[in-house]
């Protein structure tokens, strides 16, 4: 049985690889995932404010957005060990390279095409294989308009591709009013590989001391579903890998992700709560998922639910809107609400009251 697939140019021996996280903080926690089955390791991610201005970085993630990054600073044990410095991050790249024997891929996180875009070349240089080019931008300033924010992101991607020649995946979130028009933008931009979706973490607020705060919450394989929709619809359609990276947790949700068309299926939040074990215990599941069905390859399997490929496309588009709404019934077991009178029932717009 073949788990092996290729993604930015690169063979893995399966489509399972751990994505941004804190578990890429140090040279012992990657070598850690290499032994427990990691077929690649995405870094954890340099930022641009790191870059920029590294005497500030603290402030800026503990005050400004920690609840914004994938590697959000409440779920992080200690930060001296995780928010190095940028030439800390090259060293790690270098001693990664040198420490493993699987591929490294780069992640650098930013908004702008300041001087922070010269650390790709820089990661290039240290020795990754490959980079995810994690674009995170919440545009607030009601004035601007949708293709500005497009805009933003192309110009990123072109300074990026001009800097360096080792493939880029480019990392993004899902609220672009026309998701399969962008992506067919980057592809021509110049990104081999497209990950879906960055996670937007929300802020919560403390009514006790009127105060906005992060709030943390990893995903579960219900999240699977945004991704999954939009990796089957771009599968064929746009000439760019797709990896998944949001709700991944057990073997059903990599074979999902598989059929939909992804190359890879990335994880944190599962590797977070259970161990990284859980790399080898997902290969298992799924090797023997694919035997009881008589898979021989996972490129058997790749795209073959994707809208091109399944009986009724329309499934993913909006035919299928008013049949999953109305396939709901309610449960005849459930109890009831007891009648109120009728005089204190909510009356309908236009409508009176009847005489009692």
């Amino acid at each position: 049985m073949d788990l092996t697939t290729t993604y930015l140019g690169l063979k893995l021996a399966h489509p399972v690889v751990p994505s941004a996280s804190p578990l890429s903080r140090n040279l012992d926690s990657i070598r850690r995932l290499e032994d427990a089955g990691a077929p690649a390791i995405v870094m954890h991610s340099l930022f641009e404010e790191q870059i920029e201005n590294e005497s500030q970085v603290m402030h800026h993630f503990l005050e400004y957005g920690g609840e914004s990054f994938a590697e959000v600073s409440r779920y992080f044990p200690d930060w001296r060990y995780y928010n190095i410095g940028s030439e800390e991050y090259l060293k790690l790249i270098q001693s990664a390279k040198t420490a493993t024997d699987i591929p490294i891929i780069g992640s650098l996180n930013g908004i702008s095409t300041g001087g922070w875009i010269e650390y790709a070349r820089k990661i290039e240089q240290a020795g990754a294989d490959a980079l995810e080019l994690n674009i995170y931008y919440i545009p607030t300033d009601p004035h601007v308009t949708s293709w500005h924010v497009e805009e933003r992101y192309l110009d990123i991607l072109h300074a990026v591709r001009q800097t360096v020649r080792i493939p880029i995946a480019l990392k993004i979130g899902p609220f672009f009013s026309a998701p399969a028009n962008i992506a067919l933008h980057f592809a021509n931009a110049g990104a081999h590989a497209l990950v879906l979706f960055n996670r937007f973490y929300q802020p919560d607020f403390d009514l006790d001391r009127l105060e906005v705060t992060p709030h943390l919450v990893l995903s579960d394989s219900d999240e699977l579903r945004l991704p999954l929709r939009w990796v089957a619809i771009l599968y064929g359609r746009v000439p760019i890998e797709l990896a998944i990276s949001t709700g991944v947790h057990t073997h059903i949700d990599v074979l999902k992700g598989l059929m939909a068309g992804a190359r890879v299926t990335m994880m944190t939040s599962e590797l977070l709560q259970h161990g990284i074990q859980r790399i080898g215990e997902i290969i298992r599941d799924l090797r023997q998922w694919m035997e009881a069905h008589e898979y021989e390859s996972v490129a058997q399997m790749q795209g073959s639910m994707s809208q091109k490929s399944v009986a009724n496309p329309a499934a993913f588009e909006r035919a299928n809107y008013m049949k999953v709404l109305d396939a709901w019934r309610p449960d005849p077991s459930a109890v009831l609400p007891k009648s109120r009178p009728l005089a204190s029932l909510p009356l309908r717009f236009g409508s009176e009251r009847p005489n009692e």
